[in-house]
């Protein structure tokens, strides 16, 4: 049923390992690209709140979360994927990392929005999620919030508002790091 464990990079969870289920499509972001990225956001990180859209193995959220996110809230709606994350966040018996079992695209285009500082927005590549996602998050986003994509083909339409402010490829992940401008 589980394939790896991947761990925690910083923080209050250093070195902590967090089971990944075997899934069609479950890919985690690999070691290498998370501390990149979290070198990115260390400032930005204290006291934020973090939206995890697509979350999968959790492994961004629960990152943000053990270096100092004040609120993370993980969005997944498979099933066996969110009683694997509930699981996770039960061990570290964290209090700032909420869980919705919904579809992501539904989330954004029907709950009452929350603005978020930083989201980490990386959908399974085959299912052309990403433009769509990035399209329906205006009003989550608070006013100089930052965008972290991830996907395995260069984007050419983001929103006219969204700056590129860093970008990494490793293997076949292109990582991209925006600000609201």
């Amino acid at each position: 049923m589980f394939n790896m464990k991947i761990r925690i990079i910083a923080g209050q969870w250093r070195g902590r390992k967090l089971s990944v289920l075997d899934k069609p499509g479950l890919r985690p972001t690999p070691n290498r690209v998370r501390e990149t990225l979290f070198n990115w956001l260390t400032p930005h990180l204290p006291g934020s709140k973090c939206l995890d859209l697509f979350a999968g193995s959790g492994a961004l959220g629960i990152e943000a979360a053990s270096r100092g996110a004040k609120r993370v809230l993980l969005v997944e709606k498979e099933f066996d994927i969110v009683q694997n994350l509930r699981q996770q966040i039960t061990a570290l018996n964290s209090k700032n990392i909420e869980i919705k079992h919904i579809d992501a695209i539904k989330l954004l285009q029907k709950c009452t929005p929350e603005t978020f500082d930083i989201v980490f927005l990386d959908p399974p590549f085959e299912q052309n999620l990403l433009i769509s996602s990035c399209n329906l998050l205006a009003p989550w986003l608070s006013q100089s919030a930052h965008i972290y994509l991830e996907t395995d083909k260069n984007i050419d339409t983001l929103p006219s508002n969204w700056q590129i402010i860093r970008k990494q490829k490793v293997g076949q992940v292109l990582g991209i790091l925006l600000v609201i401008v």
